[in-house]
């Protein structure tokens, strides 16, 4: 049963993307769901400053970060986060209501990143991007001030796909990452796994144009199965990755790739928290205003990254 506090979320999300015409492309659905966002946004925590916004270069073009950061001059741990839209939509002010209360509640930075999209930027544009913004927050630590001793990644959906990818990259990069933060994430594209059929219809989120979604982000399909930095899931080798807090939905078809990551990490010897969620659909942070469990849930991921920094 999905939780009853949600429905009031799914009626007024449902209805503001009804505007949008079916045949509507990429580009057009970003504009919606930047509009969306604004309009549901709630009110940014006092005690956050939301305002510092900069380009880093990289291989694959300027990237924009906006950084939210807790009020204080001492030094900080600091969150890399990759927003969620599949790979196509979405940006640091879509997910501006996540990265301002995980740096209020834990009293730190998170640097949110407006990655390259698809299908105009495939992969590996947004991954490549993300990586230089990890080493920029490595080399500019003094005037962030953040300690590169807890630095560590996340995202929701598609951003946790790059959140995960990232660990890999940089498993023996002399960035070190502390811990990564998986929610709902995309870990393997295989749509055989029992969560796609039960919940092929959502809500949020339906397993129907998922295939052209994945092509867009990857165009040479033999990545989806054998490139672990578009598919973490199928990386031979897990071990030596930070600790890691995964979060998924029961009603969602991608519950089954993030707890198989979940075991993959788990037989690797990484540290792995699990969150079934129970009762939640696919992109449940975007129901706060809505639903207690929403909120609850995101203290609780940030409960468990202050206690890894804390170590």
């Amino acid at each position: 049963m999905i939780n009853p506090e949600l429905n009031s979320f799914l009626e007024v999300w449902d209805n503001k993307w009804a505007d949008l015409p079916p045949n509507a492309d990429a580009a057009a659905r970003r504009c919606h769901f930047e509009a969306i966002a604004r309009d549901m946004r709630l009110p940014s925590p006092l005690d956050v400053d939301c305002d510092s916004v900069h380009l880093i270069n990289s291989e694959a073009g300027k990237v924009r970060v906006r950084v939210f950061r807790y009020k204080s001059d001492a030094s900080q741990p600091c969150l890399i986060y990759m927003h969620g839209g599949a790979w196509m939509q979405g940006s640091p002010e879509t997910h501006w209501d996540i990265t301002s209360r995980i740096a209020s509640f834990n009293k730190q930075t998170v640097i949110s990143i407006d990655y390259a999209l698809a299908p105009e930027h495939p992969f590996p544009a947004a991954i490549t991007q993300c990586a230089a913004v990890i080493e920029w927050a490595f080399k500019n630590d003094v005037d962030l001030k953040i300690n590169i001793e807890k630095v560590s990644i996340g995202g929701d959906s598609a951003g946790a796909n790059l959140a995960a990818a990232l660990c890999i990259m940089f498993r023996d990069a002399p960035e070190k990452l502390n811990a990564q933060l998986l929610v709902y994430p995309a870990c393997d594209f295989d749509r055989a796994r029992p969560s796609y059929t039960e919940n092929a219809d959502g809500p949020l989120i339906k397993t129907q144009g998922m295939e052209f979604i994945n092509r867009m982000y990857s165009p040479d399909e033999k990545e989806l199965e054998t490139n672990p930095l578009v598919a973490p899931l199928v990386a031979s080798d897990h071990s030596n990755l930070p600790a890691a807090f995964i979060a998924v939905a029961e009603h969602d078809p991608l519950r089954d790739s993030g707890i198989a990551y979940a075991k993959a990490l788990i037989k690797a010897g990484v540290p792995v928290e699990l969150d079934s969620g129970n009762g939640l659909i696919h992109g449940y942070l975007r129901a706060m205003e809505y639903c207690g469990e929403s909120m609850d849930k995101l203290k609780k991921m940030s409960a468990w990254l202050k206690e890894v920094n804390d170590k």
